[in-house]
């Protein structure tokens, strides 16, 4: 609407008009129009301007468009209300036409300079300025604030949601402006370091809140100038700088500060105590050993790769503990767990100083490295300490146990120059000590390679012999010395090799344990013996060496119903020789599964009686059903205390009704002996020598042919 639309009887004012004619006079007031039109129109706000008798004088565009009016109806001389009641028939206001008058009357009747807001039906908000004029009526400057309202709502909600952020933060938080000045702090801040609002207040200094806190002694005695130079050096180089900060009462603080763009910064503060423990504790474990707490085969390969990388002289200790198996077998993991301890901190006590470096590589492996050794006699006294302390008893709930511990020695630089070389060698001379009667040292010579070599194949091809056949089993006659009939054999493994020829079970049985073999190998046996004795006459029975990683192995019971079920031999014609080490574990494991096959009809005898710790105990543990007397001892009858130890041994299988059978009989001599003391049965090669199994088959079809004929 143009401004020039001014209601008659209403000029702008001009100025004084003396000694200029009418014409003249026109002219200057039209030019005033059209600048005050012109300035009117050009206003970023809404104009509107009513007389005394509330009727419109002029307005502008901007009023026009803020209340969508129609500039056709919306002329100078309409009434206020009129203008009103416009604005609700086409629907801007919210309002009726008389609640909207009554609403600004009261600001029309004061004259007084007055500012409102009105909420159209859109949602938009007009800022309303209402300003009285002297002759009457008013003037009016409508804004529309929607967005700054909206604006508005938003930091608002921001703020609320910052406060909200800040009390609910689980990290403390400080925020410092460019000045260095504090301007925001949380109240999870003053809970971690168990301050109250008024020890630091909003506008204190970084310097001064790092004295405050060394004040309160919540810091230990700090470089606070290094830590506001370090602090601004990052800052200004737009870097974030973390530092872990150790409080007085143990706890530790992680401190991150965050550079702003405006400049200063924000610190968050956070509790890692738990966390930096529970890291420490995970480092520890990577690099130690759980069961020991002793350094593990990690960290002491980097603490060798340093020594070496210094130069100095070292000895290498490669230990291995003997008999250790036992303790396991006899008193279960849990003792063997704890005598690994005791033997770790006897070896502890053992070095010199903090400098040596004892390591366990795990099972019962354990190494040193000795520092500066003063040739090889320092690394030999440190051996013979070593061995003589392990060597001595492990005291445990009432019980000693035994072990005994080989040690090889490689030294540094004359038995290599680098860590696998030097490890190897100590391993080469610990073998040569385990080979050599055990709890000994031994150092690294030249040449001994050759024998792990040598270990190392016999292990590749009892390997390969399995799946290539080459075991055969030789079956050894037993006979029953009353009646001088054959009761049964005995299935006695032989190992035929391409490259080695015949095999002693010596030499190649504790290797097959080792390494597990045993366990499909005796299997194996298991089954070609129950074939074998399937073909003799009835009532023999055979006899098959178990050794005792097979039956722990879990499965040996079902593999011992499953070679009697394929071969169709009774279970009471089975006879399992075990040792010692068998009864020595006391699992659930190994006992149950004994007692199932002895329930079965299983006979079960124990093997080389007399040359362990505890035989006698193991008869009471687990009852028999046959005593198998070790051939040493019959080879040396002749020998009054042997003879004796034989009669007593023959004496309690009578007292508990054991079959007694003496292994090793070669001379008719021992066999009359053994006739006098009543012994029931007797093997050896005064009986019968290991034959095949067609040959031992033709022996005992005679032998029952002569029977029967008899």
């Amino acid at each position: 609407m143009s401004v020039a639309h001014v209601k008659a009887g209403s000029p702008v004012r001009g100025r004084r008009a003396e000694g200029i004619g009418l014409p003249g006079i026109e002219d200057e007031l039209r030019k005033q129009n059209d600048r005050f039109s012109a300035a009117v129109e050009n206003m970023s706000h809404g104009l509107c301007m009513f007389d005394a008798d509330e009727r419109m004088i002029i307005c502008n565009g901007n009023y026009i468009s803020i209340f969508c009016l129609n500039a056709e109806i919306v002329q100078p001389g309409i009434r206020f209300f009129d203008i009103l009641q416009h604005s609700v028939d086409i629907g801007v206001a919210s309002h009726s036409a008389e609640e909207l008058y009554a609403i600004r009357k009261p600001y029309i009747d004061r004259a007084k300079p007055s500012t409102y807001e009105e909420t159209l039906s859109d949602g938009r908000i007009i800022n309303i300025s209402h300003r009285p004029l002297a002759s009457g009526g008013w003037v009016s400057i409508y804004e529309d604030i929607t967005e700054q309202r909206r604006a508005e709502q938003e930091l608002k909600e921001q703020h609320r949601r910052f406060d909200a952020a800040l009390a609910n933060m689980s990290q403390g938080l400080l925020m410092y402006d460019a000045d260095g000045r504090l301007i925001v702090r949380n109240e999870r801040f003053l809970e971690l370091y168990q301050v109250t609002p008024a020890d630091f207040p909003l506008g204190m200094s970084h310097r001064d809140a790092l004295e405050q806190l060394v004040r309160l002694g919540i810091f230990a005695e700090i470089d606070i100038d290094s830590e506001i130079s370090k602090t601004a050096a990052c800052l200004q180089a737009g870097e974030v700088r973390s530092t872990y900060r150790h409080l007085a009462d143990g706890r530790t603080l992680l401190v991150v500060r965050q550079p702003m763009s405006g400049g200063g910064w924000v610190a968050t503060f956070d509790d890692v105590t738990e966390r930096r423990r529970v890291e420490e504790r995970m480092t520890h474990l990577a690099h130690h050993d759980t069961l020991t707490n002793l350094p593990n085969r990690s960290m002491f390969r980097e603490r060798l790769d340093q020594a070496l990388g210094e130069a100095t002289d070292l000895a290498i200790f490669s230990l291995d503990l003997d008999r250790f198996k036992a303790v396991n077998d006899t008193w279960g993991h849990p003792a063997g767990d704890w005598l690994l301890k005791c033997v770790a901190e006897r070896l502890q006590r053992c070095l010199r100083n903090e400098t040596d470096v004892v390591a366990r590589f795990g099972g019962d492996e354990f190494v040193i490295i000795q520092f500066n050794p003063k040739g090889a006699g320092d690394a030999e006294k440190l051996a013979k300490r070593i061995v003589d302390i392990i060597g001595k008893p492990f005291r445990d709930k009432s019980r000693d146990m035994h072990v005994g511990i080989s040690v090889g020695i490689a030294l540094f630089p004359n038995d290599g120059r680098d860590a696998d070389t030097l490890l190897k060698n100590a391993d080469m001379a610990l073998y040569r000590a385990k080979s050599e009667g055990r709890n000994v040292y031994r150092f690294f010579e030249p040449g001994m390679d050759a024998m792990v070599r040598a270990r190392r194949a016999l292990e590749t091809d009892l390997e390969a012999a399995l799946r290539r056949r080459e075991f055969e089993l030789d079956f050894q006659p037993i006979m029953n010395i009353a009646s001088g009939e054959i009761v049964g054999a005995e299935a006695l493994m032989r190992w035929h090799s391409p490259a080695r020829g015949l095999v002693p079970p010596d030499d190649f049985i504790p290797v097959a344990e080792e390494i597990g073999l045993i366990v499909p190998l005796g299997e194996w046996a298991l089954r070609k013996a129950c074939t074998v004795a399937a073909g003799w006459p009835h009532g023999l029975r055979i006899a098959v060496n178990v050794s005792a990683v097979q039956i722990k192995s879990g499965t040996f019971a079902r593999s011992v119903i499953s070679a009697l079920a394929f071969s169709g031999v009774t279970a009471d014609r089975l006879e399992l020789e075990i040792t010692e080490t068998v009864l020595m574990d006391e699992s659930d494991t190994v006992l149950k599964t004994l007692r199932q096959l002895r329930d079965l009809g299983v006979r079960i005898a124990l093997d080389d009686f007399g040359i362990g710790y505890s035989s006698l105990g193991y008869l009471r543990r687990f009852p028999v059903d046959k005593i198998k007397i070790d051939r040493s001892f019959i080879r040396d009858i002749d020998n009054r205390d042997t003879a004796a130890i034989v009669r007593t041994v023959i004496g309690l299988g009578a007292q508990l009704g054991t079959t007694v059978t003496a292994e090793g009989v070669e001379t008719e001599a021992q066999l009359e002996f053994l006739r006098k003391e009543g012994c029931v049965e007797a093997q050896g090669y005064l009986i019968g020598i290991p034959s095949k199994a067609a040959d031992i088959a033709c022996l005992l079809e005679s032998r029952a042919a002569i029977r029967q004929s008899g």
